[in-house]
């Protein structure tokens, strides 16, 4: 058996820190041997914050009473010896409930009241107006404090139907999804719409992020929860109960919400939970395995996954393992299984695409540095040719020189007008870039369908309108991808011209790919496709629900086609990055020439000098490519081992500064 979920989370979260602080040590070492510009520091600062706040978000979804919170706690949280999160018999857990760390809040419950749902403004910007949050003080040195704190993710309240209907959570026409009402009319909605539990709990410390989710009522109710959150987690467990098997609820859930096309289920884990249930005294052990084999082949066969996608657990009797360190009793519960295949799961693809993404960085860095380290090389060998054809020449031939290198400065200087020309039609190209990417230009693609969305009545011809409005926003990556590649050829043209003229060593970087935001958009287009279906035609025809549905649409994609802006905008500032290198470079070039002439003119032994100077120069020239080669080659090379593997620590990353 591997290293459970918390302890592979913890070795990840050691990986992270060693890339992030040898990130933060090339950097400091570029600075410090003048290699260093605000491009190249920006792009070094990227990587780092990337790597070092990274974050992992795992959903846990499930209709009511299917033990998710004890699951939660059994996982992660059994170390506080009790139950943190709510877990008793029927409805915990009302509201969508984050379990996350940022250390510029205090350790604190924060509830969004369920009135907010009244006002269209989506999840994303009730977060940036506080006031409205109920704010909960938490004391992490006592678990009893913080239990009962969060038991108000439970609360609920009573209101008449009007109410339930305005708050979302009543539809006439959809009968079977309505809460049944009591002997007074009035029927029980979540006191809160959302929950932000904020505590220094160490894998929440390193990046975790946990999604509680409710039942189906709750979830179809916030469309952002289900387009936006439940999509960018990284996993999601979604739990069924063994003594009921695949609900009809459940099965809404999964097709609605989860499996919504093929490449969906690579995340997925389905947890059949309770399976103490099945430990029946008067069965032998044969009988009770061969009875839950029978549940997790049938779970598998309904929801369309592989039986190893469905793991067998009792949380319950995990967690009580776990507190009384009853081993036998933890194997038994199935537990270390479920945190086994999480670990490798997400931890694994979590490393594989950070290590990818600094590999990338830093061989785009590594590259452009060695061109500069190559600059100076070069300049030292056109001065060491110079000086040393100096040696027995008289005042009127070294003179002669100065003017000729004043000559080859003015013509130098006299390009710059050509560079800014270049520089002014390549900045107007990519302003139209990022119009073309920017809220407004989405917000005018999406405006037939909002508009369609928010009349009333039935939508009649949405899905036609849903189709070409997302073939319209792939064709605004086609532009853009299509603009970088003219921008591309255009500075090409110019960075041949000057290597030509001045022996530069200009390259300009392939045109950014565009083509992952492309899927991207298709992957946001399935799984928003479900809600324009005919089972929810219905809660399309109110326009507070289609107004919801927009926005959290709206919201999702700005986040791509931002995404798609700032590719551009760092692939733009790595090919001029370059240029400004090379010719910052040759510009000190000029001046230390300059330099040795007034040097060698004003003494006769400045020759002798300025020659030992420049050999000097070029064995630091060659230290220097080492020590780079040395400094990135453990960030660019691929892991020895599995990534998820736990014998790599910081000790292995740990390189000197020199």
């Amino acid at each position: 058996m591997g290293p459970s979920f918390n302890e592979q989370f913890d070795q990840h979260g050691a990986w992270r820190r060693a890339f992030a602080q040898q990130l933060k040590q090339l950097a400091e070492w570029m600075s410090s041997h003048e290699l260093m510009d605000a491009s190249v520091q920006e792009r070094l600062q990227r990587l780092e914050s990337q790597v070092r706040t990274d974050k992992v978000m795992v959903a846990f979804v499930a209709e009511f009473s299917r033990g998710k919170s004890e699951l939660i706690n059994a996982i992660f949280f059994a170390d506080y010896g009790r139950r943190i999160m709510p877990a008793s018999a029927g409805r915990t857990t009302m509201c969508p409930t984050e379990l996350g760390y940022d250390a510029e809040f205090a350790p604190s419950l924060r509830l969004l009241p369920i009135e907010t749902r009244l006002q269209m403004h989506g999840l994303a910007e009730w977060r940036l107006r506080p006031e409205r949050w109920q704010e909960i003080p938490l004391d992490v040195n006592d678990p009893d404090q913080i239990a009962k704190a969060l038991e108000k993710v439970a609360e609920v309240r009573r209101v008449s139907l009007d109410n339930a209907r305005a708050l979302g959570f009543w539809h006439d026409d959809l009968v079977d999804e309505n809460p049944i009402p009591d002997a007074n009319g009035l029927v029980e909605v979540p006191m809160w719409r959302h929950a932000i539990i904020n505590i220094p709990h160490p894998l929440l410390k390193q990046g975790l992020v946990i999604l509680d989710t409710p039942g189906l009522n709750a979830v179809g109710a916030e469309p952002e929860l289900t387009v936006n959150l439940i999509p960018q987690a990284h996993a999601v467990v979604f739990i069924l109960s063994a003594d009921t098997g695949v609900t009809r609820s459940d099965l809404s859930i999964w097709r609605e919400h989860l499996a919504t096309s093929t490449e969906s289920l690579d995340g997925r884990l389905v947890v059949l939970n309770k399976i103490d249930t099945l430990w029946d005294s008067l069965n032998s052990a044969e009988q009770i395995q061969a009875q839950m084999v029978r549940q997790v082949n049938t779970a598998a066969e309904m929801l369309g996954v592989s039986p190893d996608k469905v793991v067998p657990v009792s949380a319950q009797k995990g967690l009580v393992a776990k507190i009384s360190a009853d081993d036998l009793l933890l194997e038994t519960s199935g537990l270390p299984v479920l945190e086994e295949a999480l670990a490798k799961g997400i931890m694994g693809q979590r490393q594989a695409i950070l290590r990818a993404a600094v590999a990338t960085g830093v061989a785009g860095l590594r590259a452009e540095t060695g061109r500069v380290i190559n600059i100076r090389r070069r300049d030292l060998d056109d001065q060491m040719a110079e000086l040393r054809s100096l040696r027995g020449k008289n005042a009127s031939v070294i003179e002669s020189m100065r003017q000729r290198i004043e000559q080859e400065q003015h013509e130098f200087d006299l390009s710059a007008s050509k560079i800014q020309a270049v520089r002014a039609v390549h900045l107007k190209l990519l302003r139209d870039v990022f119009q073309q990417l920017g809220s407004k230009a989405l917000k005018v693609e999406l405006a037939e369908l909002a508009q369609l969305l928010q009349q009333k009545g039935l939508k009649l011809g949405v899905k036609k309108i849903y189709v070409q409005t997302f073939d319209k926003l792939r064709g605004t990556l086609d532009k853009a991808q299509a603009s970088g590649t003219e921008i591309q050829a255009m500075l090409g043209g110019t960075f041949r011209q000057l290597n030509a003229e001045f022996g530069f060593s200009l390259q300009v970087p392939p045109p950014p790919q565009l083509e992952h935001f492309s899927h991207d958009l298709s992957q946001i287009e399935q799984s928003h496709l479900q809600y324009l279906g005919l089972g929810n035609s219905l809660k399309l025809a109110q326009p507070e629900f289609s107004e919801r549905l927009v926005r959290a649409l709206a919201m999702r994609l700005r986040t791509v086609y931002e995404s798609a802006a700032n590719d551009l905008e760092l692939w733009s500032k790595s090919a001029t990055a370059q240029l400004d290198a090379q010719l910052r470079e040759r510009r000190r070039s000029f001046a230390r020439r300059m330099e040795a002439v007034d040097r060698i003119q004003q003494a006769a032994s400045g020759l002798v000098e300025r020659i030992a100077e420049i050999e000097e120069g070029e064995g630091e020239l060659i230290q220097l490519e080492h020590r780079l080669q040395e400094l990135t080659s453990q960030l660019i090379a691929p892991p020895a081992a599995d990534p998820a593997a736990p014998e790599e620590s910081a000790v292995d990353l740990a390189l000197p500064l020199s």
